[in-house]
């Protein structure tokens, strides 16, 4: 891989594929290398420190593979590793060019566009709600929303375990629907602020009044790359255009990957074992 330098994307599991897959839309010509860190998947309620040490461990071995750019295709991660990542560790590792962008921000840069009453709820994993990254990042660009948050621990787990689609997963949908709509009768945007959850929009939207936009968060981040590497040539004439995908996870059992990998990305996937630590 060394004479190849991709632009890397980290997920604690298989969610931040649906990020990648719309970034691939936009940006096919790139070669791009996908870590899933299912070994020691899910990361929604760890502490700050375990999640920053995980996340930091599997960029690291993305820039031994010839990453140069790594997009952390997880909330969970971006709220509770990427800023240590940004301003401590990159600064003294042997290539400080290398850069680690995250998919808070670019959310937050346009989220207040997608509503009119100025209202809007954000789902997340307990660990990205806990961290209050959203409210933080929403009241730079949009300081006049009222941002409303849920947790939805079990999510994940439904997703992950492939009960997504299936009538088990109604009740917990509508449990966490009610939770946040619940908090205001005026909310109408809801941001899904896991990249697991757009697989669960059809039952969403089941639930919800058409009059309410529900907001994932893969084609935000494609845009935002493209933005991006037009504003940095010096990044982007580093990057190798190949048209290659890889995948990587840390567990062992590949072909388990492989299947709920195709789930998410809606291609096949044939991935390879990536000893991280």
């Amino acid at each position: 891989m060394l004479n190849k330098q991709p632009i890397g994307i980290f997920d604690s599991g298989y969610g931040g594929l649906t990020v990648f897959k719309s970034i691939l839309k936009e940006l096919p010509e790139y070669d791009y290398m996908y870590i899933g860190d299912t070994a020691r998947a899910p990361y929604g309620n760890r502490s700050f420190q375990t999640i920053h040490q995980y996340t930091w461990e599997c960029v690291q071995w993305l820039f031994n593979q010839g990453c140069q750019l790594v997009i952390l295709a997880c909330n969970t991660a971006s709220a509770k590793a990427l800023r240590t990542i940004q301003q401590q560790d990159l600064k003294v590792f042997e290539d400080p060019s290398k850069r680690v962008l995250g998919v808070i921000r670019p959310t937050a840069e346009v989220i207040g566009d997608y509503t009119q009453s100025k209202e809007i709820g954000v789902l997340g994993t307990r660990g990205t709600v806990q961290s209050g990254s959203y409210l933080i990042e929403i009241d730079h660009f949009f300081s006049e929303l009222k941002v409303y948050q849920q947790a939805c621990p079990l999510w994940v787990p439904i997703i992950e375990n492939g009960e997504h689609d299936k009538p088990g997963a109604d009740y917990f949908v509508e449990k966490y629907l009610e939770q946040i709509l619940t908090q205001s009768p005026n909310i109408d945007t809801l941001l899904l602020a896991c990249t697991h959850y757009p697989l669960l929009m059809p039952k969403i939207k089941a639930f919800l009044s058409p009059d309410i936009k529900v907001v994932g968060q893969g084609d935000i981040v494609a845009k935002s790359l493209v933005d991006y590497l037009q504003r940095h040539p010096e990044m982007e004439s580093r990057l190798t255009k190949n048209g290659t995908q890889q995948f990587y996870t840390t567990t062992d059992d590949t072909a388990d990957f492989d299947h709920y990998a195709e789930i998410f990305f809606e291609a096949p996937v044939r991935s390879g074992y990536a000893a991280v630590v």
